[in-house]
């Protein structure tokens, strides 16, 4: 088996299993499988997988990302791929179109994140001036107002896959115990009461979204116009 057909099953793979983890989502031994999944596979993919697995033109995929509706970040080879926690996303994304018998499946999917960022206000979102203009006061700014788009669009299942990814960052030893136990004890809350949590500003809230397991749930166009904003 090639290198690109391994790659497709273990996303496919991973797919699978988080339909599973939303059906069993506090299934311990679920996420353990998944997290050995994603290491296998890695945290980024390139674009030529990306557009295969879902099923769209390698031209179409570069156009999006240049218009800065798909994100790239540095893979470990230092090359510019696609988020797998993103590639995923899309996949829900586009199968959901193609079940509904529409043949351009991922503009939908992209016109939404469009929109939802035209009708952010992130200046709105936040407090004025609440940390000055240091570098930091900029980070915990832009911080809050994400946060805070995201609270009005969250529901259970975004939830678990937040709480999963603390189990696995906790396993790994890549997040204080004590902030673990903390997200942990927020994310089991009722899904009004997260909300509010991630969206206050004190300073054990500012604590947690310096790690925060819900990054990159916003699309690109909705963390872009937060940053453009938010200086």
């Amino acid at each position: 088996m090639g290198v690109i057909d391994r790659r497709t099953r273990l996303f496919e793979n991973l797919v699978r299993l988080r339909r599973a983890q939303r059906r069993a989502p506090q299934d311990r031994d679920l996420q353990a499988v998944h997290a050995a999944l994603e290491e296998e596979l890695g945290e980024t993919i390139s674009r030529r997988l990306a557009a295969r697995l879902l099923g769209v033109s390698h031209t179409a995929l570069g156009r999006w990302i240049e218009t800065g509706d798909l994100p790239l970040v540095h893979g470990v080879r230092g090359r510019e791929e696609l988020p797998v926690a993103a590639v995923l996303d899309l996949f829900e994304a586009v199968e959901s179109e193609r079940q509904r018998g529409r043949r351009h499946v991922l503009e939908p999917t992209i016109s939404r994140g469009r929109e939802r960022a035209r009708r952010i206000r992130p200046r709105a979102l936040i407090p004025d001036d609440p940390g000055g203009d240091s570098p930091h006061g900029r980070a915990d700014r832009r911080s809050l107002a994400y946060h805070r788009a995201l609270a009005s669009q969250l529901r259970r299942p975004m939830i678990d896959d937040a709480l999963h990814r603390v189990w696995k960052w906790r396993a790994q030893g890549k997040l204080d115990p004590h902030y673990a136990a903390r997200w942990e004890e927020v994310l089991e809350r009722p899904v009004p009461e997260v909300r509010r949590a991630i969206s206050e500003d004190t300073e054990l809230a500012r604590d947690l979204r310096q790690n925060s397991p819900f990054a990159g749930m916003l699309s690109e166009p909705e963390r872009r116009r937060i940053l453009d904003e938010i200086r």
